[in-house]
């Protein structure tokens, strides 16, 4: 009769502490569900160790052993998964659960705006607590006046689709001031049309050594201080092991999101994987077997789409993002370039991690723009932090960014 809701989505109990928890999803296929999957498990916070994928292009079976935390909330991680699997009717012709026949609209977007007294850290906390009410950051603006005070715009979307209720809104400034305490002056939540959200965008200005640089599509050896990338990342195809299919050999180190950045890349140029499987070895190197093809069914054999795909890969592996700390006429500014998939989504969690980094390398933010920008053919969601003005920064530049660099790649 079928597999019912309950079922779309399993996540197994924790054997001995620090043991794998199981996600097992069964449901109807779609090209780049794989990719979504992984995104919301990244969000969640959590690391998979090791992943197996089959289908048979209508219907597919996915299972992750993932790594989390004893504040995982796993009943939401189960909630927000379901959501992402396509309808059973798709596969089945019987309905087990609904699903909207219309696409879904575009979420409302909100401006929460607050003003504070600064404090070191300051900017990570409220971050943190928009991640734990599943608030989504879209746009940010905050800077520094000089007597002081902090002014924090954040346009935002509400993953739980509730912030229009003034419960929501009470909510959401309960946590703020539970965590912020006596700095904050006033908070307000309001929400904000398609005109203001376009005035709000930030410059679409970048200069052309940062772009040149920082966007540069070449597969890189380094970072731009010298710090080398994953140690190597070895991508083979072979046409000869299926009649039908492509296998594609990933041999990496591993990172946070790993998984994640093979998935979007895949889902970029519309590829199906047939069947796959990613586990770590020893000293955190990853294997990763695909079986793939294209969209119109068949194996990939013209060289060009190969070498494409192959390099797209390595970069996506060697450097998932962008980081690099350059000069802003007398000032010192750390940007981070997130690459941002068709669909229009970025990796989750990026701000929350560069914020992170700064605060524990005690270095302060004076102001702080998230934005979305076109280079080359690509679209890239990138946060641009002034770091606090001084003669003398209490952290070198090199130390700044590799210690955001590893924050980014789980490698602190």
């Amino acid at each position: 009769m079928g597999i019912l809701h309950d079922d779309v989505v399993v996540i197994g109990p924790a054997g001995r502490e620090g043991e794998p928890r199981v996600i097992t999803v069964n449901c109807p296929d779609k090209t780049g569900l794989g990719c979504d999957l992984c995104r919301i498990i990244l969000f969640f916070g959590l690391s998979i160790v090791r992943g197996d994928v089959s289908t048979d292009g209508k219907w597919c079976y996915l299972v992750f052993w993932v790594v989390g935390n004893s504040t995982t909330r796993w009943s939401l991680l189960k909630n927000r998964l379901v959501a992402a699997c396509p309808s059973f009717s798709s596969a089945s012709g019987i309905s087990y659960y609904c699903s909207e026949s219309q696409p879904p609209k575009p979420p409302d977007v909100f401006l929460l705006k607050f003003c504070c007294y600064d404090r070191r850290g300051l900017l990570h906390d409220v971050t943190g607590v928009l991640c734990e009410l599943e608030l989504i950051i879209k746009k940010v603006k905050v800077s520094t006046t000089p007597d002081g005070k902090v002014m924090d715009l954040f346009f935002i979307t509400d993953t739980r689709e509730l912030l229009h209720t003034e419960k929501r809104q009470d909510e959401t400034r309960v946590r703020l001031n539970d965590v912020l305490g006596d700095v904050i002056i006033s908070c307000d939540i309001e929400i904000v049309g398609p005109g203001i959200t376009a005035c709000s965008q930030t410059s679409s200005f970048l200069p052309s050594a940062i772009t040149e640089d920082m966007f540069d599509l070449e597969v890189p050896t380094k970072l731009p201080t010298g710090i080398l990338t994953s140690r190597s990342v070895s991508v083979t195809m072979d046409n000869s092991l299926s009649p039908a299919h492509t296998l594609v050999q990933i041999v990496c180190q591993d990172h946070k999101g790993l998984l994640y950045d093979i998935m979007r890349t895949l889902k970029d140029y519309n590829i199906q994987i047939s069947y796959g499987r990613f586990s770590i070895k020893q000293r955190r190197n990853c294997e990763i077997d695909l079986f793939i093809m294209q969209a119109d069914g068949k194996k990939i054999v013209d060289p060009s789409k190969k070498n494409a795909l192959s390099s797209r890969l390595r970069m996506e592996l060697l450097r998932p993002l962008k980081v690099a700390v350059v000069s802003r006429g007398p000032d010192v500014e750390l940007l981070v370039a997130n690459p941002v998939e068709i669909s229009g989504k970025g990796r989750p969690l990026v701000f929350y991690d560069i914020t992170l980094a700064l605060k524990m390398l005690n270095t302060c933010i004076f102001s702080a723009e998230v934005g979305r920008h076109m280079i080359g053919d690509r679209e890239y969601e990138v946060y641009r932090v002034l770091l606090d003005e001084g003669d003398v920064l209490p952290v070198p530049r090199n130390k700044i960014e590799e210690g955001v660099w590893k924050m980014l790649m789980g490698w602190e």
